[in-house]
């Protein structure tokens, strides 16, 4: 199977939606300092929980296609920042992309291995 270059481009438009979402949301409330320790931890949170979401009709290549999507959100990024400095917790939220991407490619790989692979009966788990 090829890559579903349609679902990596909008699982990556809609991580990236998230974050502007977080944000803005902040800086309207006067919080915006907030920013550098609320988007690392929410960028492996919803790259992770994205990719799984929208990774459901993926049929193979699982972590390939979570990477991609962790890259493709951090290159959208960058083009919206037209590759501006940024502080390095920054840095670490978009590192934290790519491996949310993986780890729910690795999420999907399991559950297409125990759709593909019952259980025998009279084995326990």
């Amino acid at each position: 199977m090829s890559i579903l270059w349609g679902r990596v481009l909008l699982a990556a438009f809609l991580m990236e939606l998230v974050f502007f979402a977080i944000t803005v949301a902040l800086n309207l409330s006067g919080r915006g300092r907030v920013n550098l320790y609320v988007i690392p931890p929410a960028a492996l949170i919803a790259t992770f929980a994205i990719t799984v979401w929208l990774g459901r009709r993926i049929k193979s290549k699982f972590m390939l296609h979570g990477v991609l999507i962790g890259i493709a959100g951090t290159l959208m990024y960058v083009a919206l920042t037209r590759r501006q400095p940024e502080p390095w917790q920054y840095l670490v939220a978009n590192a934290l992309k790519i491996a949310g991407g993986a780890a729910g490619g690795m999420v999907l790989a399991r559950r297409q291995s125990a759709i593909s692979y019952p259980p025998k009966a009279g084995y326990s788990t």
